[in-house]
């Protein structure tokens, strides 16, 4: 893959995203400081925070610096835009054009907003990550189904792997039943906990 879609996929896998969730990211929810990032209005109407991988850190300040520079074109030939939900550019109507609100993954071209009318930035689309990883997944050789989903299962696998509490992996996913974090474990065949049976000692 190249950087951009290494990186969208990256964040799949280091952050425990959703596809949608990757999409909607905006410049203004990754915190270099507090090492998270925020997570707007996932499933379920909810928001949260998960952690930022230390090793995304590079590769995020320079989408983020190529993000500004399709910003000032934007701006520089009259637009700047970014698309808001209904109504939100009506409530602040200097957001609209704040380079903080800007998508982290931008589409190549602006289009007319389907409800408030005005023109606009919108988001990467979802088939430009499909396609990307049909791409790579048999350029790499690999048989088994994988879809943008599978990154995000990965994570949590791999947090109750190494032995973090199931609750903690919870609040990551953004799960409001434990139940549905719980199938993890039948897929890892043991506890979250790292538990052995005596047997195995």
């Amino acid at each position: 893959m190249n950087e951009k879609y290494q990186l969208a996929f990256s964040l799949l896998y280091g952050c425990g995203l959703r596809k949608a969730e990757l999409l909607k990211l905006r410049v203004k929810d990754i915190d270099f400081d507090g090492k998270s990032v925020f997570v707007f209005r996932g499933k379920g109407g909810k928001d949260r925070v998960t952690m930022l991988p230390n090793n995304l850190v590079p590769a995020l300040k320079q989408q983020i610096e190529s993000v500004r520079a399709i910003h000032q074109r934007d701006t520089a030939e009259g637009g700047g835009e970014t698309s808001l939900p209904p109504g939100l550019a009506r409530k602040y109507p200097y957001a609209i054009k704040e380079f903080k609100w800007q998508y982290l993954f931008p589409s190549t071209s602006r289009c007319q907003h389907p409800v408030d009318g005005y023109y606009c930035r919108h988001h990467l689309h979802w088939t430009a990550l499909t396609k990307a990883l049909r791409a790579a997944v048999k350029k790499a050789g690999v048989t088994k189904h994988v879809t943008a989903h599978t990154f995000r299962h990965s994570f949590a696998t791999q947090l109750l792997l190494s032995g973090s509490d199931i609750r903690t992996v919870q609040e990551l996913l953004g799960h409001s039943d434990l139940r549905t974090t719980q199938i993890y474990t039948h897929v890892i065949g043991q506890h979250s906990s790292g538990t052995r049976s005596p047997l195995d000692k």
